[in-house]
């Protein structure tokens, strides 16, 4: 396979198209994050990068908390509308019908259509060049209890979560391994019985 050389460009992909939410009662806003992930487990920990321009820019360095929604096939239009305008002109929950629920670990609401929402605490703001990195402690994960079967397990795979690649969305597509496959011992097949 032969490969052609581009500057150092964010071409990473697929990455989730979450929906943050920030703010409370008559400041609150929501806005879609493409730039988030996964920074330590203990404590839990995460990010989002924020261009200094954006409304929820303001908000979440005045109030020092937001929570990560996670977005849905379902929710799509709503993804793409919150990530193209500013709450500064509009209220977006309103325009996407959108419901929200009260935070209860920070102030932050979460949005009711998702299947799971963190409830976030900024740590540390980074200033990075075009965008700052928002470090914040995961206090809280709110899950759709449709997606926790009898022995607690979570099942995100039923989900329908959305991904985005290079300015397209996608549902996720089928299963095509889970963690630890490629070094799990396989299980032995028990030998029938021989008869004598």
């Amino acid at each position: 396979m032969s490969k052609t050389k581009w500057p150092g460009s964010v071409l990473l992909a697929p990455v989730p198209p979450v929906l943050v939410t920030c703010g409370e009662a008559a400041s609150e806003n929501i806005l879609t994050v493409g730039w988030t992930g996964v920074l330590n487990t203990k404590p839990p920990m995460t990010y989002i990068s924020l261009r200094p321009s954006r409304l929820s820019y303001e908000i979440i360095t005045a109030t020092r908390e937001f929570t990560i929604n996670l977005s849905t096939v379902a929710l799509v239009k709503a993804v793409d509308f919150c990530g193209v305008r500013s709450g500064r002109d509009m209220n977006k929950f309103e325009l996407m019908g959108l419901t929200t629920i009260p935070g209860d670990t920070v102030k932050s609401p979460m949005l009711a259509a998702s299947p799971l929402s963190m409830e976030c605490r900024v740590k540390e703001i980074i200033p990075l060049g075009t965008h700052d990195l928002f470090m914040a402690e995961i206090l809280a994960v709110h899950v759709e209890e449709a997606l926790i079967d009898e022995g607690g397990k979570l099942h995100l795979d039923q989900a329908d979560l959305l991904a985005y690649v290079h300015g397209e969305y996608f549902g996720l597509g089928k299963k095509v391994g889970s963690f630890g496959y490629s070094v799990r011992k396989k299980k032995k097949k028990k030998r029938p019985a021989q008869q004598k």
